[in-house]
């Protein structure tokens, strides 16, 4: 009997089209799904829990071995919606952030923009749980998924992690990709590109199956996210680990070669 493959996916709105055809029964006879926070599933792919996951880019250099699998990520060109930093008051005047325990990708994101791009002194602090009843007076925080969404309620002063990387980079930027710690049959990974495109192609459907109140899912899928891992996002990406790792050519050779 053929082993599947352990694939690990978020369990956020924003990977409702990737799972799409997963979740309508394509290669239910091959992997076996499993969700949690972006953070979590990044540990399990570390600690071969799982052979693949969607996962926070941030984890690339922590891996032993990795392989991009599908043309498919959690990304943006502009504003993404879900991954902003939440504030009283106008970022000048923040004095504390509190980290999303959620995702590396995003926090340090947010690192690359306060040290390089804003240029703020700020104490950061980690959290778990629930954090965002602290965003009070010079307290801010980045808050990433569907919590996000909900915060733009809330806060008046919200920015877009994904629209200031636009603005300091020129670039899109990719928040999670499809990536194995081993190589895997080209058939397979044909079949799960198949499976990914099966829901960005029935965006509509995708909305009508999970029905939101608190934003335009329409509009999130479509406007927001970008799902194509082109190559302003390659380049996007490399750059990223490029300021976080210091190893450009070795990265830029495994990935992209």
């Amino acid at each position: 009997m053929q082993t599947k493959i352990r694939v690990g996916a978020v369990s956020y709105l924003n990977t409702k089209p990737l799972i799409y055809g997963f979740e309508h029964g394509m290669m239910r006879d091959e992997v076996d799904l499993v969700f949690d926070y972006p953070s979590k599933i990044a540990a399990m792919l570390l600690e071969d829990k799982i052979d693949v996951g969607l996962v926070p880019v941030a984890v690339i250099p922590k891996m032993k071995e990795f392989h991009i699998i599908s043309d498919y990520c959690i990304g943006c060109d502009g504003e993404v919606a879900s991954v902003c930093l939440f504030s009283e008051v106008p970022l000048e005047k923040v004095e504390k952030v509190l980290l999303d325990y959620q995702s590396r990708s995003s926090v340090a994101l947010l690192k690359v923009l306060i040290e390089e791009y804003w240029k703020i002194d700020v104490v950061l602090e980690d959290t778990s749980g629930d954090y965002e009843s602290r965003i009070s007076g010079t307290t801010a925080a980045l808050v990433i998924g569907d919590r996000s969404l909900q915060q733009r309620k809330i806060s008046p002063f919200i920015y877009d992690l994904g629209l200031e990387w636009k603005k300091f980079t020129g670039l899109s930027f990719v928040f999670a990709a499809w990536i194995s710690n081993k190589k895997l049959d080209d058939d397979f990974i044909d079949s799960f590109n198949s499976a990914n495109s099966f829901g960005l192609n029935r965006i509509e459907e995708v909305v009508n199956e999970n029905p939101y109140d608190t934003f335009d899912l329409h509009h999130y899928y479509t406007d927001c996210i970008s799902f194509d891992l082109d190559a302003s996002k390659k380049e996007g990406l490399e750059l990223f680990l490029e300021k976080n790792t210091n190893q450009s050519f070795f990265l830029k050779q495994k990935m992209f070669s």
